[in-house]
């Protein structure tokens, strides 16, 4: 599977992935809300073989993140959940976001879900901006919800997307050079 956003590509992930992922995952900044142990390809290759689907994100042809996504397939409680973690190196590019709506116009126009749920570290503020940005609203804290390498519970923060609020790709603002005529 391949997806095009505006600046990602999403594709199906694959074990020739799973170095890069381990290394993004090894970060400071990833390895505080995904940490796996020792092991970290170990950990990306679980991941991969877990149900739902496990994406890279891909900027310029190199992995740069992953997004997975998973499907509640009961027609009375239909929706998706996506996770996702980008390399740092690429924050405050747009990328996460751009991944977050791509996948999220998929499931909306493809898969028919109504409802997305995206459930953020409450103290992951780059990941709630990033989330808001797409048109993700909180919903509320689960207490307690994970545990973190410290090895203390966590709260988090439920977030859901209704299919008529994604938000549209923001659109770029034409340069003027030199006086208006």
């Amino acid at each position: 599977m391949e997806i095009t956003g505006s600046s990602v590509v999403l594709r199906t992930a694959t074990s020739a992935d799973i170095p890069a992922l381990a290394a993004i995952r090894r970060t400071p900044e990833v390895y505080r809300h995904w940490r796996g142990g020792e092991d970290l390809a170990a950990a990306v290759a679980e991941d991969l073989a877990e149900p739902g689907v496990s994406l890279v994100v891909l900027h310029g042809g190199a992995v740069v993140g992953y997004l997975r996504w998973s499907e509640e397939n009961d027609p009375d409680y239909h929706h998706a959940g996506i996770d996702l973690y980008l390399d740092p190196a690429v924050h405050g590019r747009g990328l996460g976001t751009d991944a977050v709506r791509t996948a999220a116009r998929h499931l909306i126009e493809e898969r028919g879900h109504h409802r997305l749920v995206i459930d953020p570290a409450v103290d992951n503020a780059v990941a709630i901006r990033c989330y808001t940005k797409v048109g993700f609203r909180p919903v509320g804290i689960m207490r307690r919800y994970e545990r973190g390498a410290d090895g203390t519970w966590h709260d988090a923060l439920l977030m859901d997307l209704l299919a008529a609020e994604l938000t549209a790709e923001p659109t770029a603002e034409p340069t003027r050079r030199g006086p208006a005529r």
